[in-house]
């Protein structure tokens, strides 16, 4: 049994009510461990700490700041395979998938431990000789960070990592349904010797109460977030109250256009993987497949045969290749998509059902949905869950519009060998991430975000950095 406390000021503490909640493996509803309970109190002793420690680590310089990002990277390395079984036991994802998350998280620290030293100022020619026009950047002061339960690790280390970098101080609250990986990094953390104050970390089972206090402290000037799009409307408008500056990555519902000069069997695995990956938990996952009707049959055929293939069984088995769902809503929100899809006229080719493993388990098998349409809920909420609803189109014209039609704009995919198609169409997409025959797309360095109602700004490479960072001009009058 793991048992973690919160890690506030670089100490770990109790909740002031001593109490814990637990956590469990949704591949059997098994207790995985137990987590300190926190709320607006621990909140605000967290905010407290990074408050006080902000000034001496703003005035670290660059070198010495990457030098400790640097030593977190190392660290992940070396408790590679320990983080990535607990991400597994607690989220549920395949443990070959559980690795290269911490690979993944782990290579922001890696990036930005160099990016520090790549904040650069400006100087701007005076509109008179006696004048000089400096432009600096700094650190926008105490950072909170919300984050989600379907990559434990890499939706902190993605902020976190660029935050401190940018010498930003940083309170993070993680999913109760997975704060264990969290708590283990800020452990990593710790012993990397991030100083305290720096990284703080309040657990809790009453996420609304800790999201208002940190919303409310005008302390926290800068509020990152990653979740549905409804919460980050919520989010917004309480920012709104203390002006805070936002980073929001919001939901997806990503589109996959497969033209008909596409490599079937590549196009067919680079959308399997991309859809079934996390068991359709990411938002950036595939949720809609639009194919072209000259090569619908075929495609469909091959998509269907390689899911068949796909083991569904309990991530920390090897060969397992799609994971529980997170918990029983999300297995009944997955159920009920079919089951609207099936009932407006889709053809189920594979899949479409619960399946117990072991007797128990929030298990939902991979399912292939023939000839759906708008009218259904698979194309219009984004499913997350392992279905792929396939949908023809006949034109690049007819394929766009269908692909743009929704409120989201995160991640969009397209598979063709013809380059000015690629160009056109990736063009005409609004979305804030196009994979041009590429289904997997996510790297430290470049600019992760959406557009319309799937958020606001970008995580990764320098645009991440920016986020956390003033824009100074200062005016010098040579007298």
């Amino acid at each position: 049994m793991i048992q973690y406390r919160l890690y506030i000021d670089g100490t770990w503490q109790d909740a002031s009510t001593e109490a814990y909640f637990d956590v469990t493996n949704p591949a059997d509803g098994s207790v995985v461990g137990r987590m300190a309970d926190g709320g607006k109190e621990e909140v605000k002793k967290a905010v407290d700490a990074a408050s006080r420690a902000f000034p001496a680590w703003s005035r670290k310089t660059a070198r010495e700041r990457g030098e400790l990002l640097a030593r977190v990277y190392d660290g992940m390395m070396e408790r590679k395979e320990e983080m990535a079984r607990l991400m597994t036991q607690e989220q549920g994802k395949p443990l070959a998938e559980a690795r290269g998350e911490v690979q993944y998280a782990a290579d922001f620290f890696q990036w930005y431990a160099e990016e520090a030293k790549r904040i650069y100022g400006e100087t701007i020619p005076a509109s008179s000789p006696d004048k000089r026009i400096w432009v600096q950047h700094q650190p926008v002061g105490v950072a909170a960070a919300i984050t989600p339960w379907n990559f434990p690790a890499a939706m902190i280390t993605r902020k976190a990592a660029p935050a401190l970098a940018a010498g930003c101080t940083m309170v993070v609250k993680p999913a109760e349904q997975t704060p264990l990986t969290a708590a283990l990094l800020a452990e990593i953390m710790e012993n990397a010797g991030i100083p305290a104050g720096v990284f703080n970390l309040v657990t809790g089972s009453r996420a609304a109460e800790i999201g208002d206090a940190l919303l409310a402290d005008e302390r926290v000037r800068k509020l990152t977030f990653t979740g549905s799009t409804e919460v980050g409307k919520t989010l917004m408008r309480q920012a709104a109250d203390t002006v805070k500056r936002l980073s929001l990555e919001l939901g997806g519902h990503a589109p996959y256009l497969v033209f008909e000069d596409a490599d079937l069997e590549q196009a067919a695995q680079e959308v399997l993987d991309s859809k079934f990956r996390n068991a359709g938990q990411t938002c950036v996952c595939t949720n809609r497949v639009y194919v072209h009707r000259s090569i619908k049959d075929e495609f469909t055929s091959l998509l269907t045969r390689y899911a068949r293939e796909l083991k569904v069984g309990n991530g920390l088995e090897e060969d397992v290749q799609i994971g529980p769902l997170i918990d029983e809503a999300a297995l009944e929100k997955v159920d009920r998509h079919v089951r609207d899809a099936e009932a407006k006229g889709a053809k189920v080719m594979l899949g479409g059902n619960r399946i117990p493993v072991n007797g128990n388990g929030c298990f939902f098998e991979p399912t292939v949905l023939l000839d759906t349409t708008e009218q259904m809920q698979v194309e219009q909420e984004e499913t997350f869950g392992p279905v792929l609803p396939v949908h023809a189109f006949d034109t690049e014209e007819e394929a766009l519009e269908l692909a743009n039609n929704t409120r989201f704009g995160l991640a969009a995919y397209l598979y063709t060998r013809d380059l000015s198609r690629a160009v056109r169409v990736s063009e005409g997409l609004e979305y804030g991430i196009v994979g041009v025959n590429d289904g997997m797309p996510s790297t430290a360095q470049a600019p992760f975000g959406g557009m319309k109602e799937s958020g606001l700004g970008r995580e990764g490479g320098r645009y991440g950095i920016e986020e956390y960072l003033e824009t100074k001009y200062i005016s010098i009058g040579l007298k």
